[in-house]
Parts: C-alpha cells; sequence; structure tokens
C-alpha cells in the first residue's frame, strides 16, 4: 500500500442547496468548483465533496453511539486536520458561531489514539466531525 493518500470523492444529499452551499465555501472554506442547478462540488481539504440536492422527508431520530462519553452522530463524516490547524479552525468555527454537537475537545487523554474532535451539523442535518492527532502515526493505533 502507498503512503501517500488519495483524495477521496462523497456525495451527500443536502435539501437546501444554498444554504449548505454558502455554509461550506463560506463557513468551512471550502473552494467551489463545477456546479448546475441541482448540484456543487468543493475541495473539501483536498477531496472531492459533492452536495447534491435532496427534497426533504421526513427526518427520523438520530442514531447515536457513545464513544468517550459523548454522544457521537451516526452516519457522519470529515476530515483529519494536524495539530495546530484543527484548533485554528475550531477557534474560527466558535466567532462563527456554530452550534456545536460536540464541542472541540481531547478525547483518549494519554492513550495511543489521543485525538481533538468536534462534531457539528451543516444546514441540511448532515453531521460531521472535524479531528486531529498529537502523534499522526497512532491514527490507526490499537487501544
Amino acid at each position: 500500500m502507498s503512503n501517500s493518500l488519495s483524495p477521496f470523492h462523497l456525495a451527500i444529499p443536502v435539501y437546501n442547496l444554498t444554504a449548505c452551499r454558502r455554509f461550506y465555501r463560506d463557513v468551512l472554506g471550502c473552494e467551489e468548483g463545477r456546479h448546475s442547478d441541482h448540484w456543487v462540488d468543493f475541495n473539501f481539504f483536498g477531496h472531492q465533496l459533492v452536495i447534491h440536492y435532496k427534497p426533504k422527508e421526513e427526518t427520523l431520530e438520530q442514531h447515536i453511539n457513545p464513544v468517550d462519553g459523548k454522544d457521537v452522530p451516526v452516519p457522519h463524516f470529515g476530515i483529519v486536520l494536524p495539530w495546530e490547524d484543527f484548533h485554528t479552525f475550531a477557534k474560527s468555527l466558535k466567532e462563527k458561531a456554530i452550534d456545536f454537537i460536540i464541542a472541540p475537545y481531547i478525547r483518549f487523554h494519554g492513550q495511543p489514539g489521543e485525538q481533538a474532535t468536534m462534531f457539528f451539523k451543516d444546514p441540511s442535518g448532515n453531521a460531521l466531525e472535524f479531528k486531529a492527532f498529537k502523534d499522526l502515526d497512532k491514527l490507526f493505533a490499537k487501544y
């Protein structure tokens, strides 16, 4: 297996294309790429994220799994940032009054997988997690 990462492609449904377009572009700072009336793609920290319009449906109760004493939403997606970038980004989101599901904190303190993490939702309810590892070599470490 190669040591370099290949960009992933992820397409997610959004019921408010305009609000989500602003969120990913203006709040998260993702560069906008190709688009149409029904979808927009973004450079999501070096990966391709596409938001596709899908009419809003009746929402089901969000599933959660307990992790480190917190209720983690499932499904979710996000990115692993360098340690200092995570803290700068978290500060920026706080200044933009993001409503965190799980506010930035250090998880698994003192363990091989020690990480900073935070969770929040986009305007269509898609859950995102951003994290950073004190030691990126421990990304897949077993406990």
